[in-house]
């Protein structure tokens, strides 16, 4: 059977991505090394080309880039072909120690500096001369945002970066990167997206749509704190398909996301080899027009 590929700039790439983040970062059972790489390798094995990662995605502070490392072992110790495997990672969001040495604190830093301090690490984390696609994670309100982006280009007409994206920006950052990185050189735009959170990305995700960059949606299934395992219980008209279609409501939630338009590449978390096979099988469920107005019902 032919995958289904979706494109992100230049790179093609699986339509269902994988982010990483939770075998790192924001669980307080995190699995184990071996999990994580068994983890990592049922992506892969199940179809999955990209793979989303973040230097801050990491147990502590002083543990920077612990995500990313895991994700180029898992890639490097793979019995498949590597060289299909998209690497996404981001950078932009400083961690550090708090006042009393133990409390974490948590910045942003969006200059040219910062960046290029912060891509070189990951570099070097993920035994790589350039990264697939970059992101800038998060605004740094204290610059401008343009400055950011042209941080970002720079990079790229170094060489050190293939692709560029922007995460967590509004359809107005979005337009001052088009400016600042020209027609068809914003590649992608990764924001929370969810049938629970999506009031203030549905325009973003319209927007991607009209200039050509993919829209890639952290958190599809809704989050973690149960908002993925209820997502079922929460909305009747996801447990209807599932029900008709005889699979998990994960499985309907991120098939209905790629219903939404041909740029969007939803990137579900997990932690358990169990979680993403089911989320990978999503691009082969067929839902029917009655089926894919009904889930729109949840917009509104």
């Amino acid at each position: 059977m032919t995958a289904i590929t979706r494109r992100i700039g230049s790179l093609s790439v699986s339509a269902i991505g994988y982010g990483a983040m939770p075998l790192s970062y924001g669980r307080q059972n995190p699995p184990t090394h071996d999990e994580a790489i068994a983890t990592i390798h049922a992506a892969l094995d199940a179809g999955i080309t990209l793979i989303d990662t973040a230097d801050m995605y990491a147990p502590s502070w002083d543990t920077m880039g612990h995500n990313e490392e895991l994700v180029a072992e898992g890639v490097r110790t793979w019995s498949g072909d590597a060289r299909k495997v998209v690497i996404a990672s981001k950078g932009g969001i400083v961690r550090g120690p708090g006042k009393d040495g133990q409390e974490e604190s948590k910045g942003r830093d969006g200059s040219l500096a910062y960046l290029r301090s912060a891509l070189e690490k990951t570099l070097a984390n993920l035994g790589q001369d350039s990264v697939d696609l970059y992101y800038w994670h998060r605004p740094d309100r204290s610059i401008r945002y343009a400055e950011g982006v042209e941080a970002l280009a720079t990079l790229q007409q170094e060489g050190l970066i293939r692709e560029v994206g922007i995460s967590n920006a509004n359809v107005e950052e979005i337009d001052v990167a088009l400016d600042v990185l020209g027609a068809g050189n914003l590649a992608a735009v990764q924001n929370q997206f969810s049938p629970t959170y999506f009031h203030t990305s549905l325009g973003e995700l319209r927007r991607c749509r009209e200039i050509g960059a993919a829209f890639v949606p952290w958190g599809p299934l809704g989050g973690a704190g149960g908002g993925a395992a209820a997502v079922g219980e929460k909305f009747p008209q996801i447990a209807r398909v599932a029900e008709a279609h005889d699979v998990s409501p994960q499985r309907v939630v991120l098939a209905w996301e790629l219903s939404l338009g041909p740029h969007v590449v939803p990137i579900p978390g997990a932690a358990r080899p169990a979680s993403v096979i089911d989320s990978a099988q999503a691009p082969s469920l067929q839902l029917t027009t009655a089926e894919v107005e009904d889930l729109n019902s949840i917009l509104g």
